[in-house]
């Protein structure tokens, strides 16, 4: 398993609001916040090309790089990695955005509702 210690890459930085509800959503969950995490992942779709999803696993896949922040882990398999190295995953709770958005540096253009990307 990576750590960012032993990777050459500045990974993914998560807020601490991010991190505080995500951690939330877990514990809601019944998941062990101690093993499980926050899966960043990207993929193919959305009207830009690519895009962000996320989800709770119960533990890590053997070639993912895991990271904590503020109390959550985050997980990020190799290849999505090479797309979000560098972001922010954040959260916002107003009434017009609420929920989990990415920051993302590698993101040369982005649909109009921020859910897809084009590198």
């Amino acid at each position: 398993m990576s750590t960012t210690a032993e990777n050459e890459t500045d990974g993914v930085t998560v807020t601490p609001a991010a991190a505080e509800q995500a951690r939330s959503l877990l514990e809601g969950e019944g998941m062990d916040t101690d093993e499980a995490g926050l899966r960043l992942f990207v993929q193919q779709g959305g009207c830009a090309g690519l895009s962000y999803g996320m989800r709770f696993d119960d533990s890590p896949e053997s070639e993912d790089r895991v990271e904590n922040h503020h109390g959550l882990r985050l997980f990020v398999d190799p290849s999505s990695l090479n797309y979000v190295d560098g972001a922010v995953v954040d959260f916002d709770d107003g009434l017009q955005s609420a929920g989990f958005h990415v920051e993302n540096p590698n993101a040369e253009s982005e649909c109009g509702c921020g859910e897809s990307f084009r590198t």
